[in-house]
Protein backbone atom coordinates (compact mmCIF):
# COMPACT_ATOMS: atom_id res chain seq x y z
CA UNK A 1 0.00 0.00 0.00
CA UNK A 2 3.08 2.26 -0.06
CA UNK A 3 4.06 3.75 -3.37
CA UNK A 4 7.67 4.75 -2.94
CA UNK A 5 9.16 6.01 0.31
CA UNK A 6 6.89 7.37 3.00
CA UNK A 7 7.32 10.94 4.17
CA UNK A 8 6.02 13.43 6.70
CA UNK A 9 5.41 16.80 5.05
CA UNK A 10 7.90 15.81 2.37
CA UNK A 11 10.67 14.58 4.69
CA UNK A 12 11.59 10.97 5.32
CA UNK A 13 14.36 8.68 6.46
CA UNK A 14 17.91 8.87 5.09
CA UNK A 15 17.76 7.66 1.46
CA UNK A 16 21.46 6.73 1.47
CA UNK A 17 21.60 4.84 4.77
CA UNK A 18 22.73 1.20 4.58
CA UNK A 19 20.87 0.26 7.75
CA UNK A 20 17.10 0.52 7.39
CA UNK A 21 13.96 -1.27 8.49
CA UNK A 22 10.24 -0.72 8.03
CA UNK A 23 7.10 -2.35 9.32
CA UNK A 24 3.34 -1.85 9.69
CA UNK A 25 0.68 -2.91 12.14
CA UNK A 26 -3.08 -2.40 12.30
CA UNK A 27 -4.32 -1.31 15.71
CA UNK A 28 -8.00 -1.75 16.58
CA UNK A 29 -8.33 1.55 18.43
CA UNK A 30 -9.28 5.15 17.63
CA UNK A 31 -6.64 7.26 15.92
CA UNK A 32 -6.82 9.75 18.81
CA UNK A 33 -5.80 7.03 21.30
CA UNK A 34 -2.87 5.82 19.20
CA UNK A 35 -1.67 9.36 18.46
CA UNK A 36 -1.80 10.40 22.13
CA UNK A 37 0.17 7.36 23.28
CA UNK A 38 2.86 7.89 20.66
CA UNK A 39 3.22 11.66 21.13
CA UNK A 40 2.93 11.81 24.94
CA UNK A 41 6.60 10.92 25.10
CA UNK A 42 6.98 11.54 28.84
CA UNK A 43 4.75 8.53 29.43
CA UNK A 44 6.57 6.10 27.13
CA UNK A 45 8.23 4.27 30.05
CA UNK A 46 4.79 3.35 31.43
CA UNK A 47 3.91 1.21 28.38
CA UNK A 48 7.23 0.52 26.64
CA UNK A 49 9.50 -1.68 28.78
CA UNK A 50 12.57 -0.87 26.62
CA UNK A 51 12.29 2.85 27.44
CA UNK A 52 14.15 3.11 30.74
CA UNK A 53 14.08 6.89 31.20
CA UNK A 54 12.57 9.82 29.33
CA UNK A 55 12.98 13.58 29.62
CA UNK A 56 11.27 16.23 27.48
CA UNK A 57 13.77 19.00 26.79
CA UNK A 58 11.11 21.58 25.86
CA UNK A 59 7.66 22.44 27.16
CA UNK A 60 4.18 22.71 25.74
CA UNK A 61 2.59 20.70 22.94
CA UNK A 62 4.65 18.03 21.20
CA UNK A 63 5.54 19.74 17.92
CA UNK A 64 8.16 20.32 15.25
CA UNK A 65 11.46 21.20 17.01
CA UNK A 66 10.45 19.44 20.26
CA UNK A 67 13.39 17.58 21.80
CA UNK A 68 13.52 14.64 24.17
CA UNK A 69 16.28 12.53 25.72
CA UNK A 70 15.67 8.88 26.51
CA UNK A 71 17.54 5.70 27.33
CA UNK A 72 17.10 2.13 26.14
CA UNK A 73 19.15 -1.04 26.61
CA UNK A 74 21.24 -2.31 23.69
CA UNK A 75 22.06 -6.03 23.91
CA UNK A 76 25.55 -7.30 23.20
CA UNK A 77 26.29 -8.21 19.58
CA UNK A 78 29.31 -9.98 18.06
CA UNK A 79 30.85 -6.54 17.48
CA UNK A 80 29.57 -4.33 20.34
CA UNK A 81 29.13 -4.72 24.12
CA UNK A 82 25.82 -4.64 25.95
CA UNK A 83 25.18 -1.05 26.98
CA UNK A 84 22.50 1.54 27.62
CA UNK A 85 21.98 3.95 24.74
CA UNK A 86 21.18 7.59 25.44
CA UNK A 87 19.21 9.00 22.53
CA UNK A 88 18.57 12.71 21.98
CA UNK A 89 15.75 13.11 19.48
CA UNK A 90 14.57 16.25 17.71
CA UNK A 91 11.20 16.35 15.95
CA UNK A 92 11.88 17.38 12.35
CA UNK A 93 8.32 17.21 11.04
CA UNK A 94 4.90 16.60 12.55
CA UNK A 95 1.41 16.64 11.13
CA UNK A 96 -1.16 16.13 13.83
CA UNK A 97 -2.93 12.79 13.62
CA UNK A 98 -0.94 11.85 10.54
CA UNK A 99 2.83 11.63 10.87
CA UNK A 100 5.96 12.31 12.92
CA UNK A 101 9.62 12.39 11.91
CA UNK A 102 12.39 12.69 14.48
CA UNK A 103 16.12 12.16 14.39
CA UNK A 104 19.20 12.23 16.54
CA UNK A 105 22.27 10.42 17.79
CA UNK A 106 22.38 7.45 20.16
CA UNK A 107 25.42 7.07 22.41
CA UNK A 108 26.41 4.26 24.74
CA UNK A 109 29.53 2.75 26.24
CA UNK A 110 31.28 1.20 23.25
CA UNK A 111 28.38 1.88 20.88
CA UNK A 112 27.51 4.92 18.81
CA UNK A 113 24.83 5.58 16.20
CA UNK A 114 25.68 8.92 14.60
CA UNK A 115 22.13 9.51 13.44
CA UNK A 116 18.90 7.60 13.62
CA UNK A 117 16.03 8.99 11.54
CA UNK A 118 12.62 7.64 12.53
CA UNK A 119 9.36 8.14 10.61
CA UNK A 120 5.88 7.23 11.81
CA UNK A 121 2.67 7.51 9.79
CA UNK A 122 -0.88 6.91 11.02
CA UNK A 123 -3.75 6.15 8.66
CA UNK A 124 -7.40 5.45 9.51
CA UNK A 125 -8.46 2.11 8.05
CA UNK A 126 -11.55 -0.04 8.50
CA UNK A 127 -11.62 -1.12 12.13
CA UNK A 128 -8.74 0.99 13.34
CA UNK A 129 -5.44 2.59 12.43
CA UNK A 130 -2.58 1.40 10.25
CA UNK A 131 0.69 2.47 11.83
CA UNK A 132 3.71 2.47 9.52
CA UNK A 133 7.21 3.01 10.84
CA UNK A 134 10.59 3.17 9.20
CA UNK A 135 13.99 4.05 10.54
CA UNK A 136 17.52 4.43 9.23
CA UNK A 137 20.81 4.39 11.11
CA UNK A 138 24.12 5.88 9.99
CA UNK A 139 27.56 5.81 11.58
CA UNK A 140 30.84 4.00 11.03
CA UNK A 141 30.41 1.68 13.99
CA UNK A 142 26.97 0.29 13.12
CA UNK A 143 27.86 0.24 9.41
CA UNK A 144 30.78 -2.08 10.21
CA UNK A 145 28.20 -4.85 10.72
CA UNK A 146 25.11 -3.99 8.71
CA UNK A 147 23.24 -7.32 9.18
CA UNK A 148 23.60 -7.25 12.98
CA UNK A 149 22.63 -3.58 13.20
CA UNK A 150 19.63 -4.12 10.91
CA UNK A 151 18.46 -7.07 13.02
CA UNK A 152 18.74 -5.00 16.21
CA UNK A 153 16.86 -2.09 14.63
CA UNK A 154 14.13 -4.40 13.35
CA UNK A 155 13.66 -6.14 16.69
CA UNK A 156 13.29 -2.78 18.40
CA UNK A 157 10.70 -1.48 15.93
CA UNK A 158 8.64 -4.69 16.02
CA UNK A 159 8.57 -4.59 19.84
CA UNK A 160 7.51 -0.92 19.77
CA UNK A 161 4.65 -1.64 17.35
CA UNK A 162 3.50 -4.59 19.49
CA UNK A 163 3.61 -2.53 22.69
CA UNK A 164 1.72 0.33 21.02
CA UNK A 165 -0.96 -2.07 19.73
CA UNK A 166 -1.46 -3.87 23.05
CA UNK A 167 -1.59 -0.62 25.02
CA UNK A 168 -3.92 1.22 22.63
CA UNK A 169 -6.31 -1.72 22.30
CA UNK A 170 -6.45 -2.15 26.09
CA UNK A 171 -7.56 1.50 26.42
CA UNK A 172 -10.34 1.16 23.87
Amino acid sequence: HHSGPSTCRGEGVDPDARIRYQSDIVIKAPLSTVWKLQTDVENWPSWQPPVLTMERLDHGPFRKSSRFRWTTPAPATPTTPATTLEITSTVRQLQRGHCILWSGPALGEGLRIDEGVHLWTFEKVKGGVRVHTEETWTGAQVEADVPTATAALGAGLEAWLRDLKVTAEART
